[in-house]
């Protein structure tokens, strides 16, 4: 089962998520964490969001790019699900961090998440919905949005429910 959770800033998309995801897991639960830790402000995040996620029963693995490489270390499917939270995340990182830079980032993410796919029963990603605010973004950013609309996209098409968080009410998108 793979599930697509997208919603603004704020609007409950990681609650419902890891609710989601906890009711889906019967074997192993890894939150696969996106965020990098650059500085004190980002450490102190990670650390709050790991308390938080600690009573659900999950794993946290750190991987803020190259999501392939760290599901290539995992056995085969054995009733494991998965929570990759954010794609925003990932999709900044593959283009700003990752040691291959900006190019083929897309084709990064989406081998990762195949490779996911190949890995797991059940596939929660959290993404965020940043194409209604209307633009006028520098060059950089209207990139990364083009980056992460296309891998929305792919994901969408691959998913078997799509959701949208709005003001802390999921709606049913596909599914």
């Amino acid at each position: 089962m793979i599930i697509v959770v997208t919603g603004g800033s704020g609007s409950g998309k990681s609650a419902y998520a890891e609710e989601r995801a906890a009711a889906l897991g019967r074997g192993e639960m890894i939150y696969l964490a996106t965020m990098a830790s650059r500085d004190e402000e980002s450490l102190d995040r990670i650390r709050k969001h790991r308390e938080r996620r600690a009573p659900l029963g999950f794993r946290t693995v750190e991987r803020p790019f190259d999501l392939a490489g760290e599901a290539q270390g995992w056995a085969e499917k054995s009733g494991r699900t998965v929570l990759l939270e954010c794609m925003s995340n990932l999709a900044a990182n593959e283009m700003f961090m990752a040691p291959r830079g900006p190019e083929g980032a897309a084709a990064r993410i989406q081998a990762g998440i195949d490779r996911l796919r190949e890995k797991c029963d059940n596939l929660v990603i959290v993404t965020n919905e940043v194409f209604s605010d209307g633009g006028g973004y520098d060059e950089t950013t209207q990139r990364w949005i083009a980056l992460l609309g296309g891998v929305n996209a792919y994901l969408g098409q691959l998913a078997d429910e799509v959701w949208e968080v709005v003001a802390g009410i999921p709606l049913k998108i596909k599914g």
